[in-house]
């Protein structure tokens, strides 16, 4: 017997594909990131007012009272630095013990001179 041709399988299997891709395509458009319908389109330049109430409140880099600042656990120079306000570059110039990789709960950091 001659092999038979399957032609419902020639036209499914395509059909498949496409409607797979489709359904790809709509859950990554509803789903996505959220953020851009907060900022609006920046390409075009237009952008959506949002309330004050609406915004995430920015903390001020407080200074601590002291000279010091000890290292907490999961605290990276960066986020010291957004902290007490001396950036990066300064912490290390007034520690140039410090292994930014080995931050130590407890650690002592010179915050000026």
């Amino acid at each position: 017997m001659p092999p038979r041709s399957s032609t419902s399988a020639r036209v499914l299997a395509p059909a498949a594909l496409v409607a797979c891709a489709a359904l790809l395509l709509f859950v990554l458009a509803t789903s996505g990131g959220g953020d851009a319908d907060k900022g609006g389109d920046k390409a075009n330049g237009s952008q959506t007012q949002t309330s004050k109430s609406s915004r995430p409140r920015r903390r001020r880099a407080q200074r601590p009272q002291g000279g010091t600042y000890t290292v907490k656990a999961g605290d990276t120079l960066g986020s010291i630095s957004e902290k007490t306000g001396v950036g990066v570059e300064q912490l290390q110039e007034l520690n140039p013990q410090l292994d930014p990789q080995a931050l130590g709960s407890g650690q002592k950091l010179k915050l000026r001179e």
